[in-house]
């Protein structure tokens, strides 16, 4: 199964508020860490959902901001 990545932040909590209401929408989700662990400035936190999913999920996201 192809995963993408459908929302991108520099805070962790923002990336848990939005697997949840993507779970709650029944659509899979799973968080992915690429900040530096060192520099929290570096890199982001990325929500991926299976690709099929992807157009729901970005519905989803809209309405949430």
């Amino acid at each position: 199964m192809e995963w993408v990545a459908v929302y991108k932040t520099n805070k962790m909590f923002d990336a848990e508020v939005c697997k949840v209401k993507l779970e709650h929408h029944e659509i899979p989700a799973v968080i992915i860490n690429k900040q530096d662990s060192s520099y929290l400035a570096f890199g982001y936190i990325e929500v991926h959902v299976p690709a099929v999913h992807r157009e729901n999920a970005l519905l989803v996201i809209q309405e949430q901001e």
